[in-house]
């Protein structure tokens, strides 16, 4: 399903977004065209009045009226995600519950990315890793192995917000050190106290949360991290093949998730700094963040939306590294069994166990 239109200058057909030659490739005539290609396209459409000049605002710009023309979005009626697609889409499903979609409105209202991490890894990757996630699994569904759920597996560019910011860091431990040692009567136990200050700062870079209600936040702190050293400017190229989730929650809503992983992580970093001691436990903290700055970027994930006995199960794999998550289904006949067993073993071993203890005395 591709976001945009784009065609073949040499055969007119669709051509896509290729993650392994990180450039467009029409799959009818095996055309390749650059991303800078199609830059240098828009500059000149943008020269002859057929786009407006992007307005940059606090964390993006309003798209271009190229880039905007075709774009729908369409909501789920079961779990409010939304996602960017083509107009001439007529039906599909929800990538994030797996119910059908529908149309609402024109795409409009939301900013254009300040960058994007391109997908590197394809389609087959992620089957792959999703054979792989079974492996070892020997309660799971014989059902959910089979290779028609498999195609379900959808790419698509979630929305995020990266934080910067600075803190400054005031954290105190009570700690506690033991010792102990006997005579020919006695075992002593000696318990020092201690109260340890900590005070200093850390400074946070790109601290990513997503944008999107649909899509749960500890599903995608799970595949972190991406490596936005390798994030571009957008373009909407790169969109070309993939579905694009538009972000439903703006950056001062995302800022209080952003906010709390720093202040975790700050602690769990002067944590690691008190040492030596036999229980270190927090007292006090008082962390005071500094704003540093927001930007908007769209980050790849593949993602796999299915269900067994009426309960939706999703996996999410990074289309950048290849890591991948997701919780799988318990096949109840299958854990009954394997229970009796083990209690029946144990059972067996605490009767032997006893009888032993029987003829001893």
């Amino acid at each position: 399903m591709a976001i945009l239109d784009y065609k073949c200058p040499n055969c007119g057909g669709a051509i896509e977004f290729n993650p392994g030659a990180q450039e467009l490739k029409c799959p009818y005539c095996d055309s390749v065209i650059s991303i800078e290609a199609f830059r240098e396209i828009d500059e000149i459409r943008q020269q002859q009045g057929t786009a407006k000049e992007a307005e940059w605002s606090y964390a993006g710009s309003d798209w271009q009226d190229e880039e905007r023309q075709g774009m729908v979005v369409y909501t789920c009626q079961s779990c409010s995600g939304e996602i960017i697609a083509d107009e001439t889409v007529g039906a599909t499903s929800c990538v994030f519950c797996g119910n059908p979609v529908v149309i609402t409105s024109k795409f409009a209202g939301v900013l254009r990315p300040d960058k994007i991490v391109p997908f590197k890894l394809d389609k087959k990757a992620a089957l792959g890793a999703l054979q792989k996630h079974y492996l070892g699994k020997r309660l799971l569904p014989g059902v959910f192995k089979d290779r028609n759920h498999l195609e379900e597996v959808k790419g698509v560019y979630v929305p995020f917000w990266l934080f910067n910011a600075d803190a400054d860091v005031h954290v105190e431990f009570d700690a506690t050190k033991m010792r102990r040692w006997s005579d020919s009567q006695y075992n002593y136990t000696e318990t020092s106290h201690f109260l340890v200050h900590r005070r200093g700062d850390i400074g946070f870079n790109c601290v990513p949360v997503d944008g999107s209600q649909a899509i749960d936040d500890v599903l995608m702190e799970s595949i972190e991290p991406f490596n936005l050293g390798e994030a571009v400017d957008f373009q909407a190229a790169y969109l070309a093949g993939y579905l694009a989730n538009k972000y439903d929650v703006d950056a001062t809503q995302c800022s209080h998730r952003a906010h709390e992983r720093m202040k975790n992580s700050a602690e769990a970093a002067f944590r690691k700094t008190v040492t030596g001691y036999s229980t270190v436990t927090p007292r006090y903290t008082n962390i005071q963040l500094k704003s540093g700055g927001v930007q908007y970027m769209l980050l790849p994930v593949w993602l796999l939306s299915t269900s067994w006995q009426g309960k939706n199960f999703i996996f999410a794999m990074n289309g950048q590294t290849g890591k991948f998550t997701g919780d799988l289904p318990l096949d109840k006949a299958l854990y009954k069994s394997w229970f009796l067993k083990i209690f029946g073993i144990s059972a067996a071993a605490a009767l032997v166990i006893s009888q032993i203890v029987v003829s001893l005395m």
